[in-house]
């Protein structure tokens, strides 16, 4: 009869000759998996491809889509809300929200106008301070999020109907008008000129939006605070614990979104030509700019996303404006379908996510 193995007598040595690896774990690569990886590490994807899709189909229903005019027009239009959405995009990176945008744009542009023609101040020092003031205004709503640790929701909920009732109670709701802009303070109307090339009118507004778009693309992905920002959005636990300084962040954020508002205000009197306290802005633009954004397949969760993307859902938006009223179609099917994309948008979101689940 055979003796019994002996029995161990350390951890060591009740070791010898079991297996080393720890645990292995075999994923199955499918063509599903490949696609979800790929669009979570593209995530301007997906706008770009129903982008292309909708420039197809438009320009198979009207022969007159893709002529320069058209394209030149679309970009006219989504030029203030382009810029806007920048400033929401960066708020939303950090998974907060900013209803105040649009107020806080129009303000700027009554503050512009106002120093001007009540104080008599030159042009370009009313930009300057319209500027920072809107600057300003972005500040205190991340001051009440960073700070007084509110949710961003309720704080910009709050200034956007402060702003908006300063905006009427400063201005007295009077309108200064194109014709006295146009002699007196030129310097405000600047991005409404333009460049005609061809016979085809781009306003410089549209190169100011392409211009910061490229801007924000390269800061926010080449440069430390533009990964601190993602990192804020993503897990705002663990970045404060691998040192960014979340607060910091976050009220910088919030200001540089209001100094992006502030400029759209100054982009609107080039646009519109006069200034106006009731302009739609003021409404429309908290909106616009999140249904660009959402469209644009940036996570209202943070911490995923690109401006790019931004940049790509506000152009769907304008060529589903474009495109319908074109084809002569009920403007509510615009209405219709911008909801649609909107839902579309956010479940692609939920299952690109599951990829890093």
């Amino acid at each position: 009869m055979a003796a019994d193995p002996k029995a161990a007598t350390s951890f060591e040595e009740g070791l010898k000759g079991a297996s080393e690896k720890v645990a292995e774990f075999h994923e199955e690569r499918t063509a599903l998996k490949s696609i979800q990886h790929w669009l979570h590490q593209t995530p301007s994807a997906v706008p770009l491809i129903v982008l292309i899709v909708a420039l197809v189909i438009f320009g198979f229903l009207s022969p007159n889509f893709f002529k320069a005019v058209t394209l030149s027009t679309i970009l006219q239009q989504i030029a203030i809300v382009g810029i806007i959405g920048c400033a929401q995009t960066i708020v939303i990176l950090t998974a907060g929200i900013d209803l105040s945008v649009g107020a806080i744009a129009v303000f700027s542009s009554v503050l512009m106008g106002q120093f001007t023609f009540r104080y008599g101040l030159p042009a370009e020092v009313s930009i300057v301070l319209g500027l920072a003031f809107g600057t300003l205004m972005g500040g205190i709503n991340g001051w009440l999020v960073a700070k007084m640790k509110l949710p961003p929701f309720i704080v910009t909920l709050g200034t956007w109907q402060i702003i908006l009732s300063s905006n009427y109670i400063f201005s007295a709701n009077e309108t200064i008008r194109s014709a006295d802009i146009e002699k007196v303070a030129p310097a405000l109307q600047f991005w409404g000129q333009s460049i005609q090339p061809g016979g085809v009118k781009v306003l410089y507004a549209v190169f100011l939006l392409i211009v910061l778009v490229a801007i924000m693309a390269y800061v926010l992905r080449q440069t430390a605070w533009g990964r601190h920002v993602y990192a804020v959005g993503d897990d705002p636990e663990a970045a404060q614990l691998a040192g960014v300084q979340r607060d910091k962040v976050l009220i910088q954020v919030y200001a540089l979104a209001g100094f992006f508002c502030a400029i759209a205000g100054w982009v609107m009197i080039g646009r519109f030509g006069s200034v106006s306290p009731s302009a739609s802005t003021g409404v429309l633009g908290n909106i616009q700019s999140i249904t660009a954004v959402v469209i644009g397949g940036i996570s209202l969760f943070g911490g995923r996303g690109s401006i790019v993307g931004m940049f790509f859902g506000a152009l769907i938006v304008g060529v589903f404006e474009m495109g319908l009223k074109m084809v002569g179609t009920d403007p509510q099917w615009t209405f219709f379908l911008i909801g649609v994309l909107i839902i579309f948008a956010v479940a692609v979101d939920q299952w690109i996510r599951k990829v890093s689940g």
